[in-house]
């Protein structure tokens, strides 16, 4: 792709833009799964797939300090300095910029997670940078009134009571039933625990039908 056929900006909010002056080479866009890995019990670790995480863009370039038409899109260039402290405090600001980059499908809010900066002997004024921003996903704290719920002046619990007892089915092993019932996997020892008179000396040996006591 020809870069020169692309341009590169970033806009916050309150309409204060930044139009790169010199087209980075590159652009790299990281998108990465997340896992929690869980321990079985005499099994080792297992991953189990969470979702799709925050996709990050990097890109390097520099501000130059004179105009160059040979790698410049425009002759009214920012101050270098200038620009670099424009980034910072977008860094610093907790409100996402729309990056736009004509010509690929990248037109999305973002946050400037990291920007480094250098200088280069022999080019005085020059400041040259990498950027990493993370997309934007816009969220919605509850208050406490809002997650308990509230009726009559009285409020409903948000979470569900334990039960005292759990029955064993097919497919479950102690870790699985610690994590639904007991919010932990790691949990899975108190219910061995507990219940070792009803399991045996194996607690990889559970039964479908078999009546466990939940710890508290």
């Amino acid at each position: 792709m020809d870069t020169k056929e692309m341009n590169f900006t970033l806009e916050d909010s309150n309409g204060i833009s930044l139009w790169f002056p010199v087209n980075p080479s590159e652009v790299n866009i990281r998108r990465d799964k997340s896992f929690e890995t869980i321990t079985i019990i005499r099994g080792g670790e297992l991953d189990v797939p969470q979702g799709v995480k925050v996709k990050e863009i990097a890109f390097s370039s520099f501000f130059p300090a004179v105009y160059d038409a040979s790698y410049c899109k425009y002759k009214q260039l920012p101050n270098p300095q200038t620009a670099m402290n424009q980034l910072n405090t977008w860094m610093e600001g907790r409100d996402p910029l729309r990056l736009i980059i004509t010509g690929t499908d990248v037109n999305v809010l973002v946050m400037l997670s990291a920007h480094n900066s250098s200088f280069k002997g022999g080019e005085p004024g020059d400041v040259y940078f990498d950027l990493i921003f993370r997309t934007w996903k816009d969220y919605k704290i509850r208050t406490l009134a809002e997650r308990s719920g509230s009726s009559g002046g009285q409020t409903r619990p948000d979470v569900k009571p334990i039960s005292a007892t759990y029955q064993v089915q097919a497919g479950d092993s102690l870790w699985s039933i610690a994590k639904m019932k007991l919010g932990s996997g790691s949990r899975w020892r108190d219910l061995y625990e507990g219940n070792r008179t009803i399991i045996g000396d194996d607690p990889d040996l559970i039964v479908p039908g078999q009546e466990l006591v939940m710890p508290v």
